[in-house]
This record gives structure tokens, C-alpha cells and sequence, in this order.
């Protein structure tokens, strides 16, 4: 799916994924399953906030500062967008959500974006 983006962005996606199933699978020790679930969907929305910005960011791309500029606007939009998007939906359809671990798997996915800017190249 992402095999022509730069390698530093796939270990991000790929390490919020591992983060995610690590928080949701100690959401579910302590909460139970409801916790486990509201944690994978949280972590879910940060991941897929995070590859609706690399999808549009990425795209035709040519190296013209302009063009960058705008693919870079245009793909934080998309990621709000999502992320709005998909919290409404989380939150209309599930009335009872534990929104603990929900906000914390989503927080937790961009600790692992801070973490990679760190991490050395």
C-alpha cells in the first residue's frame, strides 16, 4: 500500500500500529474488552488520520516549493478531516464509548510521530 513512501513515514505508521495494540491490549487488562476496543479505535483514528496526510501530502509532488507548500495545507486538512470525521462517528454510534482509553491510544499515536522525529536518521 505504501511501499513507494519514504521509509521514515512507514516506521511511523507502522510503529503507532504496534502502539496501538499495545495500549489497547493494557486498556484491556484493566477495563475489559470494551476498553481494549475503544483504545484500537482511538489508536485506529490517529493511523488513519496519519495516512490520509501521507496520501495527500505525497501526491504529485514535484519539487516546486509552491506545490509542496500546498500538498502539505491540503494534507493537514485531509487529516483533521478525518479525524473530525471519524471521532463524530465514533461518538454518535457508541454512546458509552470509554473515552479514557480512546483518547489516550489517539494521544498515544502522536507520541510515536514526536518520538520518530527524534529518532536518529
Amino acid at each position: 500500500m505504501l511501499s513507494h513512501v519514504h521509509p521514515q513515514v512507514r516506521w511511523i505508521l507502522s510503529r503507532q500500529l504496534l502502539a496501538t495494540a499495545g495500549i489497547a491490549a493494557l486498556a484491556g487488562l484493566a477495563g475489559g474488552a470494551g476498553a481494549a476496543l475503544a483504545a484500537l479505535v482511538g489508536g485506529g483514528i490517529g493511523v488513519l488520520a496519519g495516512v490520509a496526510y501521507v496520501w495527500r501530502a505525497i501526491r504529485q509532488c514535484d519539487g516546486e516549493p509552491g506545490k509542496l507548500y500546498r500538498a502539505q495545507m491540503l494534507g493537514e486538512g485531509y487529516k483533521f478531516a478525518v479525524t473530525l470525521g471519524l471521532f463524530v462517528l465514533v461518538f454518535v454510534n457508541w454512546r458509552n464509548v470509554p473515552a479514557l482509553p480512546l483518547f489516550l491510544a489517539y494521544i498515544l499515536t502522536f507520541g510515536v510521530y514526536w518520538a520518530a522525529l527524534l529518532k536518529k536518521r
